[in-house]
Parts: C-alpha cells; structure tokens; sequence
C-alpha cells in the first residue's frame, strides 16, 4: 500500500468515525463511567483524562479500519513509545500513527499538540530504543487529530443513575477529526513546558489542510530542521555560545537557502 493510498483509507475512516462520537446536537456521546449497580460517574475536564478516554474509545474502531484494509496493528510495548500504533500491510510497509487531541481555544486555534521528541530516535534513525520500529523503517508518520470544544458546565452531581442518562452534560462537544503527516502541522519551535518535544501549528484551518510552516518546502528541510535544533541547554551543553537558530527564518539563513 502506497503512503497516499494509506492516508486516504484513514481519511476516510476518521471521517465516518467522527460521525458516530457526537450526538445530533453536537455533543459527545460519551457521559461517564458506569459500574455494576448501574451508577453512572462522570467524567473530568481535565485535558489528559479526556485524551485518554478518546483513545480508549477509537480503539474498536482502529481494529475495524485494520481489518477492512487488510493491516496488522502493532501496538507499543510501553506508555511513552512512538508510535501510538503502528500498522504493517502484507508488503511489510509500516505507517506510524500517533492520536492527538486538544481544545480550541477561540474559533480559528487550538490550544496546540505536541508531536513526538526531536532528540533520541528522531535523530537516530536506526535506533530502537522507545520506538516499535526504527524511525527509518516508517514510510508515513501520521497523525490522527482530534479537535473539541470543552464544554465549561458542570454536571452538579457526580453520580447518575441510569435513568438519568439524558440529563448528563457531555464535557466536550463540536468534535473534528483530520489526518496528516506529521511534517506536514509541525510548527519551528517545541511544544508545551520543557519536553524536547515538536510542537504543532495551532490554526485549526491550517492542521485540517496540511498548511504548516514546512508545507511549503518538503519533509527533508523538517527533518534537517529538527535533527539539529537545540534548546538553551542543549547549546550550553555543547559548549555553543547559543543554538544555531531558533525558528525556520534563522535557519534558512543559517543553512543559505532562499
């Protein structure tokens, strides 16, 4: 299977399964957690506890567009490997797969993602170390992107009963799904806190289309870009008086291009 013929195929699939997790109001269809006696718990705003759920909730699905395509899924052997899921086709082509969610903000931005390390195996193509497959065995790094609003009411009680199932609020609602390489929404500086992590461009617009700041050159400029960024300390630790460049601008002109 082609990287474009794989993308479309989950395209596809994210299209339909967006359809499925939201009522015809817009809300999500998920309330809570419900135990034997048929209580209903509901759930946290908190941004992690959602992604979670999120995650656990396109599962069955990802096994459906697994199966419908012919692919073997290869999950990750810890919490904090890359990718979230990986899949095989029967010519042995791997496509890694990260799940990403976040709020908007206001209209047109989310509040951002963050889209892997940019030390380790991203610049160590052959190394196994966190990674199912080396990062050079991948003939795609996608990134299946989960867009919400966070709905700010709160439910009064903690607890329902089943009955009551209609008078929950849904934490999340206006939910959008979009598939692109990850080269393809990176930003030119990292992401959130001090994680050496890729950051993502934040336009909702722009994450749908494809339209990040390296949209515009190719995969091989954000690859070089991010191999030899550093941060302040990485600078410092190599002994460098500040890092070579600090965003996409510095760089082109670091690197001579035009």
């Amino acid at each position: 299977m082609t990287k474009e013929k794989f993308i479309d195929s989950l395209r596809e699939f994210a299209n339909n399964f967006c359809k499925e997790i939201v009522t015809k109001d817009g809300n999500w269809v998920v309330k809570g957690f419900i135990d034997i006696y048929k209580n209903i718990y509901t759930i946290s705003t908190d941004t992690k506890v959602i992604s979670k759920i999120i995650e656990l909730y396109i599962f069955p699905k990802i096994l459906e567009f697994a199966n419908s395509n012919d692919l073997e899924i290869i999950l990750t052997k810890e919490q904090n490997y890359y990718p979230d899921i990986t899949f095989k086709d029967r010519d042995g082509n791997l496509f890694a797969v990260d799940l990403k969610s976040s709020y908007r903000k206001n209209e047109n931005n989310i509040n951002g993602m963050t889209l892997g390390t940019f030390t380790g195996y991203f610049r160590d193509r052959e190394s196994e170390k966190n990674i199912s497959f080396p990062y050079k065995d991948y003939n795609a790094h996608i990134v299946l992107g989960i867009i919400y609003d966070s709905v700010k009411e709160i439910n009064e009680e903690k607890v329902f009963g089943i009955n009551n199932l209609e008078n929950i609020s849904s934490v999340i609602k206006n939910i959008e799904v979009f598939v692109q390489e990850k080269w393809r929404i990176a930003s030119d500086h990292p992401g959130s806190g001090n994680t050496k992590n890729i950051g993502s461009i934040t336009n909702i617009e722009d994450l749908k289309n494809g339209n990040g700041i390296f949209s515009t050159l190719n995969e091989s400029i954000f690859n070089d870009y991010w191999s030899f960024y550093l941060t302040n300390d990485m600078a410092k630790k190599a002994e460098l008086p500040k890092p070579l460049y600090r965003n996409l601008k510095e760089y082109k002109i670091f690197k001579g291009i035009k």
